[in-house]
């Protein structure tokens, strides 16, 4: 069976992109634990950190640091949380290294819940985040 995020970086499946450039890709989860929570993997598959190469680690982390601000701004956050999990028992169910960025706001009590937003939902948050990034 092919790679989900393979076949997303290759265009076979839709997303809401929010960035990309010629190594990675950002776009939003489809089953997010806070609006304008955003997936960010390298384009060369790797099945999880430890098996890509550095410059992958090292990119990952150049463009949290260069969109995180903007999706904080886009979608009102106070803070966000890092997370990535490795391996299945770590609870990695797509076995392509990818980070997550979970926006959160003040006053709002921290969920790791999946939700499922509408299409139209998910499209009008990734808009914002395109408006709002300074990259």
């Amino acid at each position: 069976m092919p790679c989900l995020f393979c076949s997303i970086i290759a265009g076979d499946i839709p997303c809401q992109k929010v960035y990309e450039d010629e190594s990675v890709l950002a776009f939003l989860d489809i089953g997010p634990v806070s609006e304008g929570h955003t997936l960010i993997l390298p384009k060369a598959h790797a099945e999880n950190l430890g098996t890509g190469l550095a410059a992958d680690a090292e990119m990952l982390m150049s463009v949290v640091y260069k969109i995180a601000p903007s999706i904080m701004t886009a979608v009102g956050a106070d803070g966000y949380n890092l997370g990535m999990n490795h391996g299945e028992c770590a609870g990695q169910d797509v076995m392509h290294t990818h980070l997550h960025i979970m926006p959160r706001k003040k006053g709002v009590a921290r969920s790791f819940a999946k939700t499922y937003p509408s299409q139209d939902s998910l499209a009008a948050t990734a808009e914002k985040i395109r408006a709002a990034l300074i990259v």
